[in-house]
């Protein structure tokens, strides 16, 4: 028997969520294709008949300019102390830059084993054009191993799956076999109503915009839920609300069906907006939002 805890880095937008739903088989952690999506350290578990692997999916790798900035890298460093194994995820169709340079760092910090996934290979027409990335990457760090992956479209993910299992350590399991994440179900309700506001509004909007739940009553078949979205300008606020509300309504019936998908029960969700001014830059009211503390 294996088991471990194996900690997925990378530049913000490299795909590391979407990496995780797809080694978990299932979603408990949201994605856009807006960068800095992921906010907070999110447990994903993977079960085998020989083997249980912990995953770590940070947030993306960058440079802090705000309260909320230092605390999401806060939250890379912890991820890179509770490891086992290091995966440095790479977005194959994009050139190296500082962001790329900054997690080779962090990973030559540390001295655990460290791999290299290329995503996004879907995307590329000539597989040939990842032979010079990859011997970037080899000049830079003597990483143990090297995987083409598509977190969208599963190509390469059990290839590398079965490869970070082979290295991990042997030992027993530390979560029960039905165990798939750490995060508590108002934390995944608050995600999903982040993911569609990310999802349904461009520009500045999805990264001044935060969600705490005010209630969470399971009852029966219905889950009643009540959240404020909370912006730091007025003008964000009108533009998450939309004309006539539509926007919210949009936000809202979406969020809705995500949440009774993962809850398998029927959901009555209420939606509000407040706007708090640089609330990213409160250590407080951040402080406030992380379930770890509530």
């Amino acid at each position: 028997m294996k088991s471990g805890f194996v900690s997925i880095l990378g530049r913000p937008n490299a795909g590391k969520s979407t990496l995780l739903n797809a080694l978990v088989g299932s979603k408990i952690a949201i994605t856009s294709d807006k960068p800095q999506t992921t906010r907070q350290v999110i447990q994903g578990v993977v079960n085998r008949a020989d083997a249980q692997v912990v995953f770590l999916d940070s947030p993306g790798i960058h440079q802090p300019l705000t309260a909320l900035h230092r605390r999401m890298m806060r939250e890379v460093r912890a991820a890179l102390e509770a490891r086992d194994l290091l995966l440095l995820l790479a977005d194959a169709t994009a050139p190296f830059g500082e962001d790329d340079g900054r997690a080779v760092e962090m990973v030559r910090s540390c001295r655990a084993a460290a791999s290299v996934a290329f995503n996004k290979i879907d995307l590329l027409r000539d597989k040939g054009a990842l032979l010079p990335l990859i011997e970037k990457y080899r000049s830079l760090h003597s990483f143990a191993d090297y995987f083409p992956i598509s977190a969208l479209t599963g190509e390469g993910v059990e290839a590398l799956l079965a490869g970070l299992i082979q290295a991990l350590p042997e030992g027993e399991p530390y979560f029960p076999p039905d165990h798939l994440t750490d995060q508590p179900l108002r934390f995944l309700a608050a995600e999903l109503i982040r993911e569609q506001v990310l999802r349904q509004t461009q520009r500045e909007v999805p990264h001044a915009v935060a969600v705490g739940i005010d209630q969470f009553q399971e009852g029966g078949r219905l889950v009643r839920i009540a959240a404020t979205i909370y912006v730091e300008r007025e003008g964000q606020k009108g533009i998450i609300i939309g004309s006539r509300g539509g926007r919210l309504k949009e936000v809202g019936t979406l969020a809705r069906r995500e949440m009774e998908a993962l809850l398998g029960r029927q959901v009555l969700l209420q939606l509000h907006v407040k706007v708090r001014e640089d609330w990213r830059r409160s250590e407080s009211f951040l402080a406030a939002l992380d379930w770890r503390r509530q």
